[in-house]
């Protein structure tokens, strides 16, 4: 198992073109967002949602707002990531404290019921602070998505440049409720991936024993 995970990881780069030749599957593309939807998050929450465009005429209208990013427009499926601003409103934070509470051991329901509701806002004071947090979250969904479309061979480009505003616009996005946070193009790749080196470790991993 553990072979699999290195190979898969192994497999995985920002891929920068696709080959807009080639489409995923609806299996393959729902097999991608079902590991996102099981991702797990802070407190549980799951403050996001997923916008799945396989339209090329949606996709070509945002590679400009993208620092004409190929990987966008030559993709077969663009998802980009919403933070759920509307998550952090009381009611909602009340609605999902029991779902979390749900199945959870007696000693962890006194600290869902006193900590949870309060803990967003607690930590939002702004409303910066009230996109970034929900924001953050949307990238552990990101990651597993991206390991899970590696599993079927399939290529993604994390995408942190663009006009964020702009595209919630071409979008229609309430604001008030959801925000883009990140875009993640899916295809296969058109060039074979570079060897650069992902067995080094010394410079990004160090013990505290």
């Amino acid at each position: 198992m553990e072979n699999i995970l290195m190979n898969v990881l192994d497999f995985s780069h920002a891929c920068e073109i696709f080959d807009n030749t080639k489409k995923i599957s609806d299996d393959d593309i729902n097999f991608i967002l079902k590991a996102g939807k099981k991702s797990t998050s802070s407190f549980g929450m799951k403050p996001w949602k997923f916008l799945v465009i396989s339209n090329d005429e949606l996709k070509t209208k945002i590679s400009p707002l993208c620092s004409e990013e190929i990987s966008i427009s030559s993709s077969s499926h663009l998802v980009i990531f919403l933070a759920a601003i509307e998550s952090i409103n009381s009611e909602s934070q009340s609605s999902n404290s029991k779902s979390v509470k749900k199945g959870s051991p007696a000693d962890k329901l006194e600290f869902y019921t006193g900590v949870f509701p309060n803990h967003p806002e607690d930590s939002c004071h702004s409303n910066e602070n009230m996109y970034s947090w929900p924001a953050r979250q949307t990238y552990l969904s990101a990651g597993n998505m991206m390991t899970a479309a590696a599993i079927k061979g399939i290529d993604s480009c994390p995408i942190e440049s663009y006009e964020k505003e702009n595209i919630e616009e071409v979008l229609g996005l309430d604001t008030s409720k959801f925000q883009i946070a990140c875009l993640l193009p899916f295809g296969y790749r058109l060039n074979e991936q570079s060897s650069a080196d992902k067995e080094s470790l010394d410079d990004s991993i160090e013990f505290i024993k």
